[in-house]
């Protein structure tokens, strides 16, 4: 037995089981709607339920409360059909626009950047193009049928290399293998780009306004994406970027942030440190999206990019939505969690 769902905007349909979430059934369908970590930490697949009846599953109640599922909001990552359903959606994409594909690919270089941190660049295959949009992620195919999953660090300029910022996870399966016995020319499997946080560029998706990009960790990977593909446009648009971190080894790559900031006039870099004050520090001390907050009480005309915790984009979005009058269309984030099999 299966259900009807209905995708506003647009004339979207497609089938979905009982048994399976209502994001499984949207990408089976092709279909392409807004989410990120698959696992109900980051809320990105958050949906208006517009008719009909689903079982919320394993909804986390810090990102769907109580009051938002009385005011029927669904998070299409954890929810399931019990009727044919009308949905309205931020977007809804065709995945025929950039499909999803699996490909092998080969460890290029590994590069130590911090004790806990690897930048992991691998290469396709001669000839594959791999089509991509800033902001977007992989997923590493494992051996056992469990998978991991990485922000791509680099812009989509149609190159055969893929960047990837791996931080080390005691007791992990994969980031353990990566710290300790890959090597050059190993062989990996890869499937991808996953997604939907990515640059909104078009002009009717804010793409002329300012932006604000938030960071917590590695997730200034798919932000140095961004930034580098920003870059490569003709149309310069103000960008700030604020990366936080615990201590200054975690600010990994801090010497290439702080280049963009002298080379380029409408870019600002922001390091913030939440757990200590290293000798001769002057920057932001706390935490970061506070930092936001204090150097940009109004964010109306903002679009907003978090990347990093789900503590810290939970945080973000309640308070620049709440405290700052950031659109809530206006704020895209992605959610590293360390679920078994999702992000590690």
């Amino acid at each position: 037995m299966s259900f009807t769902v209905s995708l506003l905007p647009g004339a979207h349909t497609f089938e979905a089981s009982p048994d399976e979430s209502l994001l499984q059934a949207a990408l089976a369908a092709e279909l392409l709607v807004p989410y990120g970590c698959r696992d109900g930490a980051c809320g990105a697949c958050k949906a208006q339920l517009v008719e009909g009846e689903v079982d919320h599953g394993h909804s986390p109640e810090r990102t769907l409360p109580a009051e938002d599922r009385t005011k029927g909001l669904v998070l299409m990552c954890c929810a399931q059909a019990r009727s044919d359903l009308i949905l309205q959606c931020r977007e809804v994409r065709s995945a025929h626009d950039i499909p999803i594909r699996k490909l092998p690919c080969r460890v290029q270089s590994l590069e130590k950047v911090a004790p806990d941190v690897m930048v992991l660049t691998v290469k396709l295959p001669p000839g594959e193009v791999f089509h991509f949009r800033a902001g977007q992620y992989i997923d590493f195919l494992l051996a056992d049928g469990g998978r991991r999953s990485f922000s791509i660090a680099n812009a989509p300029i149609g190159g055969d290399t893929l960047e990837l910022h791996v931080r080390e996870v005691p007791g992990g399966h994969f980031t353990g293998r990566v710290f300790s016995t890959l090597k050059p020319r190993d062989i990996l499997r890869l499937e991808g780009p996953l997604g939907s946080f990515f640059l909104r560029e078009a002009a009717v998706e804010g793409g002329d306004k300012p932006i604000i990009l938030l960071a917590g960790g590695t997730g200034f990977a798919p932000m140095k994406a961004i930034i580098e593909h920003l870059l490569n446009q003709p149309v310069r648009r103000s960008v700030a970027l604020y990366w936080g971190a615990r201590t200054r080894e975690g600010l990994y790559l801090h010497a290439l942030a702080e280049r963009w900031a002298h080379e380029l006039p409408d870019f600002r870099y922001v390091p913030v440190l939440s757990d200590e004050s290293p000798a001769g520090w002057s920057g932001h001390k706390g935490l970061v999206h506070r930092a936001v907050m204090t150097d940009w009480p109004d964010l109306s005309a903002h679009q907003v990019y978090a990347c990093g915790a789900p503590a810290m984009i939970e945080a973000a979005r309640a308070d620049f939505t709440q405290g700052c009058g950031l659109p809530d269309t206006a704020f895209f984030a992605d959610a590293f969690t360390f679920a078994s099999d999702i992000k590690p």
